[in-house]
């Protein structure tokens, strides 16, 4: 399947279960429950065919209003939403889920996660296994993970013996997850990177603004063609329509292993969001 758009056929990445996610997506974390329907019609306007949302972001009904009023086939936008800390568990997942398709509207979801581990709960392979009964139903296409570690992951597998398709962390080029990428490619997981500018963070770093005037762009398109080019999913967030426009004009250039070398000598570790081992809110 090729997501298109009014100006271009969006890159895909094929999953291991055989679905494609677009590699390009836009995400809706942060942004108000008022504002999130004239968003989100300006991303698909964009030609955005992938949106990120989350239980906990509660804009979950906003967003699949924009997604039915905006027209296209199903088929032609790919959803995600997350089951909240607070609702891990099977029979808990397994509610949250219903509350988040109420709130879509949407008949069936391309991708649910759990949006974070929360390993001291130690609920999380509960968790999973009702993201497989809900596949298995054919409420949701695919299933995958955020936040997890190497050890989370490796846990799922072994205790119930399916991959996830897909594990959304925290990356961008001051924490590019190298040690964890690997592993995913090693697992045939996607990699899916949130807050991929660095929160607007990245923009004034004077390697990626030279870079920007080399190649004539703005710092946040070099970022993410960084990502692309990397191979990850990336859903870049704007609530600005002409940054939202920006951050999907990023088929027309490349940047040369050069300047990736110069971006990838930024990595130092620097996390914006919680650490994974650490991070409980509403899990406990």
């Amino acid at each position: 399947m090729t997501f298109r758009s009014e100006t271009c056929a969006v890159p895909s990445i094929v999953l291991s279960d055989g679905h494609v996610i677009p590699q390009l997506g836009f995400g809706v974390f942060q942004v108000p429950a008022d504002d999130v329907v004239p968003v989100v019609t300006a991303a698909l306007d964009a030609g955005y065919r992938s949106i990120d949302t989350a239980a906990i972001y509660g804009n979950e009904e906003g967003t699949g209003r924009a997604i039915r009023e905006f027209g296209l086939p199903r088929d032609q936008v790919y959803v995600t939403t997350k089951v909240w800390n607070a609702d891990q568990g099977f029979d808990a997942t397994l509610r949250a889920f219903d509350a988040s398709m109420a709130k879509l509207g949407l008949d069936y979801l391309d991708l649910y996660l759990i949006h974070w581990p929360v390993a001291v709960a130690d609920r999380y392979v509960d968790t999973f296994r009702a993201l497989q009964a809900l596949k298995a139903q054919g409420r949701v296409r695919s299933i995958g993970v955020s936040n997890f570690t190497v050890a989370n992951l490796q846990r799922v597998i072994a205790e119930t013996g399916e991959i996830p398709v897909v594990n959304q962390i925290e990356l961008h080029p001051r924490l590019a997850q190298r040690e964890l990428r690997e592993f995913h490619a090693a697992n045939a997981i996607a990699t899916e990177a949130w807050s991929p500018l660095g929160q607007g963070t990245l923009l004034e770093d004077k390697t990626i603004a030279a870079i920007a005037k080399q190649v004539g762009r703005t710092p946040a398109q070099v970022i993410i063609r960084w990502h692309l080019q990397l191979g990850n999913i990336v859903i870049p967030k704007s609530v600005t329509p002409s940054r939202i426009v920006a951050n999907f004009d990023v088929f027309g250039f490349e940047l040369t292993q050069e300047q990736m070398d110069a971006v990838n000598a930024l990595d130092n570790g620097g996390r914006i969001g919680p650490d994974p081992d650490d991070f409980t809110v509403g899990g406990v």
